[in-house]
């Protein structure tokens, strides 16, 4: 496994740093100084700077102060740091909304936004383009051959969707290169017959409104890959600028985990690095045995596979955030170890938001680095100081790749089709699902990569499609070819119910010739009222030694075998008691699993325990047990590892309120503190 080359030209460390905002103390010179002694304290050695900075940099329209920027680059420069400079579309000066309408929002109710928050732009605006255009080019060209310069910051957390009639026009362009400027194409795709929605021209066609159409579910998803597409092109316009004249320095734009706005896939094709934020919720109550941390697990996953390679934790909290309903400190260690998880599954970095807390405002009160006291004098500010001591010694992680033989399918145009859904149930639950077969093997410390289903199955041993109710063209066809070639297939109930544009399958499910490779054919499928329940009981051969059963809920599929599929559970209740739950079927050189339930923690426990062995996936080297101080074994502590040709780094991280202990047969025992950790180099046997 080669080492990937660091994410910043010429930096190979672990990248630490955050949000600052230097142009929010500008009248504070005393405080921006002592910001340079508690960045060195701290070890931090980047800063992403300007990302909400348009009024400081263009106070006035044409009227430009970067003086504040430039001191603040040669500040970071000062000490050895880079600066991860952001472009600053993301919020954008009164004065231009005032003048130039047409940059704001309009929205699906078709009302127009005033001025405020962030991200109220229009992306087809050609004055906010124009205009962003110039501003990127500038700031790329003041600050081109400064040594501070590591990365470009593109915007911010975009999001959202424009309903202007710019944004119209642009998306019923759109639609005409879709579908080849063929009406009666896109009418039969979008199944316009229903409710008389037939289309004589593309330009009758509205986006989604409450206040006009909403039940076309083919206009849905098209609207929604549209937003996609204007707002990776809005973006590519920003890089445009910075890569005409600084064409090695590498572009990055923070993503938001799960967000459904847009897909991260496409996205992604088109920036240099991946990064983005986190913020979850520990120290719940109803957590139990690692959850959280396997859900958080998942989305660190999704993101080093955007591109395959490693990314940035953008932003985190130190300690706490301030827009939840409940804003908990995390305990000591937490923040420690929820970096460096981060870190074991292949981020390059650890980042904060922010660096100081500011005086007023929504975010005064978010937590920082540094607190209103403005001291290192804080617990928080000497945990931060201690991991960047840890990290200041990780030099040797930057570019290694986590080992991975399985992976699950989370697909966005999945995603939406699903959501958007009429039946079934109100929890259909998409990404739940995904993440509670992902949390199957998370618990055995399986790695796992988080794809689309328009990546390529090669790699992996073991392919979970969890609900992969859409297919889209040529998945079918290379979902037969992992099976026949060797791979084992993992598919659920809903699975083959309609092709890219939301138009189900005649000849029944799972449809587009699925059926010979999953080997049952869905009839039915039975939506359970929230509290009810229905049992599966295991049949005793060559999968299940004994009889076994378990609880399935929600969602029950009544399928038919086909050919020489086996059944290997059924239902144990209801008019369907006896009908196949769990089969499989073997397919050239591999095999395919269905389980036409929704079932317990239980099940997909034990269910991929057995697939583990039998198809002997990779775990931690040496490891033998995870035990808490009764000697009990202990669920909820990840051990994971990241490798070169030449070295294995290893992460143990206690995501559990107890004392643990780790046996490996190399190290011995390691004892965790609550919410502690370790970090281990061993060298690789070439």
């Amino acid at each position: 496994m080669k080492r990937k080359a660091p994410l910043i030209n010429d930096f190979p460390h672990m990248i630490y740093g955050g949000d600052y905002n230097p142009d929010q103390w500008q009248d504070y010179p005393d405080i921006l100084a002592e910001d340079k002694r508690l960045m060195m304290l701290a070890g931090i050695n980047s800063a992403s700077v300007g990302i909400f900075a348009w009024m400081a940099l263009e106070p006035q329209e044409d009227v430009y102060t970067f003086d504040w920027l430039d001191e603040t680059m040669d500040r970071i420069a000062s000490f050895g740091g880079k600066v991860i400079l952001a472009t600053p579309s993301g919020a954008r000066p009164a004065w231009m909304d005032k003048r130039y309408p047409e940059v704001l929002r309009v929205n699906r109710d078709r009302t127009k936004n005033l001025h405020g928050e962030r991200h109220n732009h229009c992306y087809t605006s050609p004055y906010y383009r124009k205009k962003v255009y110039e501003m990127n080019t500038m700031l790329a060209k003041r600050y081109k051959d400064h040594p501070a310069l590591g990365m470009w910051h593109i915007s911010n957390e975009y999001g959202g969707e424009c309903h202007c009639e710019l944004c119209q026009q642009a998306f019923r362009d759109w639609l005409r290169e879709k579908y080849h400027n063929d009406i009666h194409e896109l009418n039969r795709q979008w199944w316009t017959g229903f409710w008389s929605r037939t289309f004589n021209d593309f330009d009758e066609i509205e986006s989604p409104s409450p206040i006009g159409e909403t039940a076309i579910h083919g206009l849905n998803i098209d609207w929604m890959r549209f937003v996609t597409h204007q707002t990776t092109n809005f973006m590519e316009n920003e890089i445009a600028a910075v890569k005409a004249i600084t064409p090695d320095v590498p572009v990055t734009t923070n993503l938001m985990g799960l967000y459904p706005g847009f897909n991260p896939w496409y996205l992604s094709k088109k920036i240099d690095v991946v990064s983005w934020d986190n913020y979850p919720e520990w120290h719940k109550v109803d957590d139990k045995d690692g959850k959280l941390a396997s859900d958080i697990a998942f989305v660190h996953d999704m993101n080093r596979c955007l591109k395959q390679q490693p990314f940035l934790l953008m932003e985190s909290t130190p300690s706490l955030v301030n827009w939840r309903r409940i804003n908990k400190l995390k305990r000591p260690g937490m923040n420690i170890t929820a970096s460096l998880q981060a870190v074991a599954h292949g981020s390059d970095s650890v980042q904060y938001f922010q660096w100081r807390k500011g005086r007023g405002a929504f975010e005064k009160f978010h937590g920082a680095v540094v607190d209103h006291e403005g001291t290192e004098n804080t617990r928080v500010f000497k945990e931060c100081a201690q991991l960047g001591n840890i990290l200041k010694n990780m030099d040797s992680v930057p570019g290694t790749m986590v080992p991975v033989e399985a992976a699950v399918i989370c697909d966005w145009d999945n995603r939406w089709a699903i959501n958007d859904m009429q039946g079934l149930t109100d929890k259909k639950n998409y990404d739940l699902t995904c993440k509670d077969h992902y949390y199957a093997l998370w618990k055995q410390n399986i790695a796992v990569d988080v794809i689309d289903s328009e990546q390529d199955f090669t790699p992996y041993k073991l392919l979970i499609a969890p609900m992969l109710y859409m297919i889209k063209p040529g998945v079918a066809e290379r979902l037969k070819k992992f099976v026949a070639d060797g791979g084992t297939l993992v598919t659920t109930y809903v699975t083959g119910y309609v092709n890219e544009n939301d138009r189900c399958f005649l000849g029944g499910f799972p449809g587009d010739g699925l059926k010979e490779l999953v080997g049952i054919w869905a009839e039915e499928i039975d939506g359970l009222w929230e509290g009810e329940s229905n049992t599966m009981k295991t049949v005793v051969g060559e999968f299940y030694e004994k009889e076994i059963e378990y609880k399935v809920f929600d969602l029950c599929e009544l399928v038919h075998p086909q050919g020489d599929c086996q059944v290997l559970a059924t239902y144990g209740e209801d008019f369907y008691a006896g009908m196949p739950v769990l089969t499989k079927n073997n397919y050239g050189a591999g095999a395919s699993y269905h389980m036409a339930a929704r079932t317990d923690a239980d099940m997909l426990g034990d269910f991929y325990k057995k697939l583990a062995v039998e198809l002997q996936l990779v775990t931690p080297q040496n490891m033998i047990s995870i035990k808490d101080e009764d000697g009990k074994d202990v669920c909820g502590v990840s051990i994971r590892e990241r490798a070169c040709d030449e070295i294995t780094i290893l992460f143990l991280l206690n995501f559990t309120g107890k004392n643990v202990t780790v046996e490996h047969g190399v190290l011995g025992k390691i004892a965790l503190e609550p919410f502690g950790s370790a970090v281990f180099e061993m060298k690789n046997n070439i």
